[in-house]
This record gives structure tokens, C-alpha cells and sequence, in this order.
């Protein structure tokens, strides 16, 4: 089973982010952090059985002082099942990442840290609304490796408004020189509501033509593989042994806890006669609805939602496709007590004649024309 934790502060709201996550809240860390553990003691009842992932998301968790940020963590493993050896994440953004944070993180027991470079470019990053410069990337990499840090990933975005192929080929060289364990890297995707989406909708910035972005696609993967990386899912890259396990649970619907605002929760799969059907939960976005509520002892949900059966399968060849090794049917067989081919067989060959997926053995699984076309892919799966 899988935790995750989220800390919704910043000390500034990127353009492009749609997440629930807020600046000049920091007067209210003390009282969050106290239901973070309310909560975490509230739901302690529904766990059957040990985390072997945490991560801590965001916001902006390095923001958090490292005596709340201590408070949390052992406070967390007082209260639930978390291994001794448990993957142990926290993002960490440059510019608020400090040598007493890190030294607070470590004994605490986080041992892989995802930090947000984004790009290697100060004019790209200002277009984000990133709080860092390209040195603080490189200052922050510096800090946790003098705190003994092992596991390290570096997230990057391409596909931005005035970025140039030239500039992700560098913002790569720059991100490799830093010799990260691991590479997280996401097309842009502009998400209404947000700044950066009004001005790409007012016409004040553009984004790449689309075969662009196909190519940078392209360099990510040429340039990755070049230096070692092995490509495990379509935007993660690890050095090997260094594959993020939390990550990797999300895409297998390995169960999880999530804790905090807007934090989703995956409950205990079952299976009836149907097959596999479980239950989805996600906590309010409202934070005096949520600081209320778990004083309260009262439910925090703002959605609960059963799935069932259909969608389920639907979601495991889905978030399948997602990674390399893709969808086998021994594994599907045994989630949902029945074949591949009884629930897509006809639409996986349309897929695999027009070059989209790849049959091999019992296992289905994108091609490179298939990552690059994936929603048409999953549209085309998708159930009546």
C-alpha cells in the first residue's frame, strides 16, 4: 500500500499550475501539519496493511520549517504502518531547499528527493512562474548530496511557450551534468484557468507547433538512453534500480492513502462476481473545511465515487499502456477474472495493424508512434 501526503503551500503559484496549492498561507503550517496527523490517526482503522512508498507532494514541501517537517514524518510512522525501508519521496523546489531542511528530512527517513528544474533557461523559467534561476537548480543538487542523498530526480517540462528545440537539447545537457538517479519529463499541458492558459488563449505567448514537440519527444529519448537512462513509463526515466515505486503503484492501481487537502485515496480493491471494483475518495480543496473537519472527527471527502467493474478494467490497460512493459494477460486475467481478449480483443489488433501497439507474447504495449498518439489510442479502446 502507498501514502501520500500533501502540503498545499508556496511561496509562489506557478502560471501553469492547476493544483490545489496556495501562497502567503505559511501562519497556517502548524495547524495543517496537527490535522495531518488528526487524520492520519482518523483513518489509521482502514489500513490492512503496511506503506512501502510515502510521498510528500505539493506545494511545495521544502517550504515546510524542519521541526514541522520532523513533527510530520515521525509523527506519521507513530501513527500508521509505514516499512523501515519504505521509498520515502518528497518534492523539493530550488530556491527554498536549505541545508536544515535536508537535515531534517534525512533522519526522518525521506531518502529520494523529486526536485523541480523544469528548464535549464531563466527566460523560460520566468514564463512558468518558477521562483528559481538556472544556478539554484545546481546549488540545490549540491545541498543534497553533502546530506547524503541517493536518490534524486530532476523534473523537466517540454513543449513550452518560446522554447526552442535548441533549448531543450540544453536544458538535458544541463539536467545530465547534475548526474540525477532519475528524470521526470512532461509535456506542457496548459490547464484552463491558470494564467499561462489565458495567455495562450489571449495570444500573448505561443506554444510549439505539434510536430516540435513530437521532436523534442524525440531528443528526450535519443539523448536519455545515450546517457544510460532507462525509459520505464512514457515520461520517467531511470538510472537502473532507481525506477520510482510510488509512481509505479499509481500505474498498477496499487492501493493508497491520501492525506491533507484534495488528496485522492484508492481503497482496498475487491473483487465480486464482476470482477475487480474498489473506491475512489478525494478530500475537500476548502482548507477551514478541512481543519474543521478533522477537528471535528467529521468526514473531509468532497467526492466518493465506486468503480466499477468495467471502468476498472478500462483503467488497468490505461495506466498499462502507460509503461514500457505494458499489459499482459496473465495480469489482467488475475485483476479482473477475465481476458484481454474477451474485453478489447478486436480494437487491440485494429490498434496493432495501424501501428499503435506492439503484440508481443501475451503482452500489449504502445509503440513509439503509439506514445506519441496515446489519448487517440485510449479513445479508440475506450469501452461502448
Amino acid at each position: 500500500m502507498e501514502l501520500y501526503v500533501h502540503l498545499p503551500f508556496c511561496r509562489q503559484k506557478c502560471r501553469y499550475c492547476d493544483f490545489t496549492s496556495f501562497s502567503g498561507q505559511e501562519g497556517r503550517m502548524e495547524s495543517y501539519v496537527s490535522a495531518l496527523l488528526r487524520e492520519a490517526e482518523i483513518r489509521a482503522g482502514e489500513i490492512t496493511e503496511s506503506f512501502d512508498t510515502v510521498y510528500f507532494g505539493g506545494g511545495t514541501p521544502s517550504l515546510l520549517p524542519p521541526a514541522l517537517l520532523t513533527r510530520l514524518a515521525e509523527g506519521l510512522k507513530a501513527r500508521l504502518p509505514v516499512l523501515q525501508d519504505a521509498e520515502w519521496t518528497s518534492e523539493a523546489n530550488p530556491g527554498t531547499l536549505t541545508p536544515a531542511w535536508l537535515e531534517a528530512a534525512m533522519p526522518s527517513g525521506i531518502n529520494r528527493i523529486s526536485l523541480g528544474m523544469q528548464a535549464a533557461q531563466n527566460s523560460l523559467l520566468k514564463t512558468l512562474g518558477r521562483i528559481h534561476n538556472a544556478g539554484q537548480v545546481e546549488e540545490s543538487v549540491k545541498l543534497c548530496r553533502e546530506a547524503g542523498l541517493r536518490n534524486l530526480n530532476l523534473d523537466l517540462m517540454f513543449g513550452l511557450p518560446g522554447q526552442s528545440p535548441a533549448d531543450w537539447s540544453e536544458t538535458l545537457r544541463e539536467a545530465l551534468s547534475l548526474q540525477p538517479e532519475h528524470i521526470s519529463a512532461y509535456g506542457l499541458i496548459p490547464e484552463e484557468g491558470t494564467p499561462l492558459f489565458r495567455d495562450l488563449e489571449a495570444g500573448r505567448l505561443t506554444l510549439p507547433e505539434v510536430e516540435t514537440e513530437r521532436s523534442m519527444y524525440d531528443t528526450l529519448l535519443g539523448t536519455l538512453s545515450r546517457a544510460g537512462f532507462e525509459q520505464y513509463e512514457i515520461s520517467n526515466f531511470a538510472r537502473p534500480g532507481y525506477a520510482c515505486q510510488h509512481n509505479i503503484g499509481y500505474w498498477t492501481q496499487t492501493p493508497y492513502l491520501g492525506l491533507g487537502l484534495a488528496a485522492a485515496s484508492l481503497i482496498f480493491p475487491q473483487k465480486n462476481g464482476e470482477g475487480l471494483q474498489y473506491l475512489r475518495r478525494t478530500n475537500t480543496a476548502d482548507m477551514d473545511a478541512y481543519l474543521s473537519g478533522i477537528a471535528e472527527k467529521a468526514p473531509v471527502f468532497s467526492e466518493e465515487t465506486a468503480i466499477p467493474p468495467g471502468e476498472s478494467r478500462f483503467e488497468t490497460l490505461m495506466l498499462g499502456l502507460r509503461m514500457n512493459q505494458g499489459v499482459t494477460e496473465e495480469r489482467f486475467q488475475a485483476l479482473h477474472g477475465r481476458s484481454l481478449e474477451s474485453c478489447y480483443g478486436p480494437r487491440l489488433r485494429e490498434m496493432e495493424a495501424r501501428g499503435l501497439l506492439v503484440h508481443e507474447g501475451d503482452r500489449w504495449r504502445l509503440s513509439r508512434l503509439g506514445m506519441d498518439l496515446q489519448n487517440q489510442v485510449l479513445v479508440a479502446l475506450m469501452d461502448d
